[in-house]
């Protein structure tokens, strides 16, 4: 057994990230979010485009009114008015003004703008009845960023800010990198579909369904090979077509050394190189990850355990960050730990890194860990329902008060706030 934090360094060494000159594919944007750029995106304005207005009030040149005050008020010509959208069409000679409205282009001429607040408007005449800061409420033309700094890189994944950036560039479409694609296959005898009736002795297979939606949720395509029963030749069979059609393939179950535990030696049979047999966690201690070389660069497989909380636990702990190294997303790929008080005593055997699943709270003192309740068992689906976090109790301590800070890797879920 290897500890977790080593096995995630050695798996994220073996990932190869998609190639961002082959492996890409030109998206309009109304389709890129969820997607990670394969270019990088220069800017082809400056941003504000011109000087503009952070306030309604009036566009004036400061050295009119640099001494205005309430008992000395300087009176201004009002010459023009300028919405958002308009541009300007007068140029501003001593002691005159513009009206202007938030976001309009600040007028030749002017350079600072008071805001309504401190005027006083009749007719075509206004007075300023305190002296601004020089430039005040101007916003720069390219203060955000100019033409030709660069805006978005290679690896930055695209939400909702990155669209809103995007469209205000003009870009109408970019490149990114294509989905990676992920082969799910679920190994063993006693395994059925969830419409198939359910017979003594069988299981329902639900890790197919669990690390599809997983793959779905970073990004990537499930192909879904369904259920393989434990019969060597079968299973070969079913292997290799996964290797030959996806990035990545996840087995679940034939890990461990059970009698019709075959994955291990399978892999070896079709060339594979086996670089992790084992980790320390609980749970999830048979976890199998071999690089095999259908082409170039190798491609990873992880033999995951059967147990459903297990397979999860694996695919959250070591997986996921193996895919989204994959995808071509920028790093830090590790997954994502957070620091927790947690609010009941969490016990461990020990001799692993434990994974205890519950919920994060937000609260005015910092972030919360709630245990869920019920048996923490591999097997048991029905209380991990909700889980936002994995709490970590490290190797070596079996357990920690309530109280206690606990380190927690967070599935990035919104928060619960009670």
């Amino acid at each position: 057994m290897i500890p977790a934090d080593t096995a995630e360094t050695q798996i994220l060494d073996l990932v190869v990230p998609l190639d961002s000159r082959r492996d890409c594919e030109t998206v309009a944007l109304l389709e890129a979010s969820g997607r990670i750029l394969s270019e990088s995106v220069v800017s082809p304005l400056d941003f504000p485009h011109w000087d503009n207005s952070a306030m309604d009030g009036y566009a004036v040149r400061y050295e009119d009114v640099s001494v205005a005050t309430k008992a000395k008020p300087v009176e201004l010509s009002v010459v023009e008015e300028i919405p958002a959208g308009k541009s300007p069409t007068q140029t501003l000679m001593a002691g005159q003004c513009a009206r202007i409205l938030t976001g309009a282009m600040v007028p030749t001429g002017a350079d600072t703008i008071v805001m309504q607040e401190n005027t006083q408007r009749t007719g075509d005449r206004v007075q300023i009845l305190s002296a601004p800061a020089p430039r005040a409420f101007v916003r720069q033309q390219g203060a955000f960023t100019q033409v030709g700094d660069r805006l978005l890189s290679v690896g930055n994944p695209v939400a909702a800010p990155e669209v809103a950036m995007l469209a205000a560039a003009q870009r109408s479409a970019v490149q990114v990198y294509r989905r990676p694609r992920i082969a799910i296959l679920s190994t063993g005898n006693e395994l059925v579909s969830p419409e198939a009736t359910l017979q003594p002795g069988q299981i329902v297979d639900s890790n197919q369904f669990a690390l599809a939606a997983l793959v779905q949720q970073l990004g990537a395509v499930p192909l879904c090979q369904g259920i393989v029963p434990d019969d060597p030749a079968k299973l070969q069979q079913a292997m290799a077509t996964a290797v030959a059609e996806a990035d990545m393939v996840l087995s679940s179950g034939g890990v461990s050394v059970g009698d019709y535990d075959y994955v291990d030696q399978i892999l070896a049979d079709l060339g594979a190189t086996l670089h992790i047999r084992s980790v320390a966690v609980k749970p999830g201690k048979p976890l199998t990850v071999a690089t095999i070389a259908p082409g170039t660069p190798p491609q990873l497989y992880f033999g995951l355990p059967g147990n459903p909380v297990s397979a999860l636990v694996s695919f959250w702990r070591f997986v996921a960050p193996a895919i989204r190294k994959l995808s071509g997303r920028r790093g830090p790929w590790s997954a994502p730990f957070v620091t927790a008080r947690s609010r009941q005593p969490l016990k461990a055997g020990g001799k692993r890194e434990t994974y205890l699943w519950g919920q994060l709270y937000a609260t005015s003192a910092g972030l919360e860990f709630g245990l869920a309740q019920g048996s923490h068992s591999s097997g048991n689906l029905i209380n991990i329902t909700g889980t936002q976090g994995l709490a970590v109790v490290p190797i070596g301590v079996t357990e920690l008060a309530a109280g206690s800070t606990v380190r927690v890797l967070w599935m990035g879920h919104d928060l619960q706030t009670t």
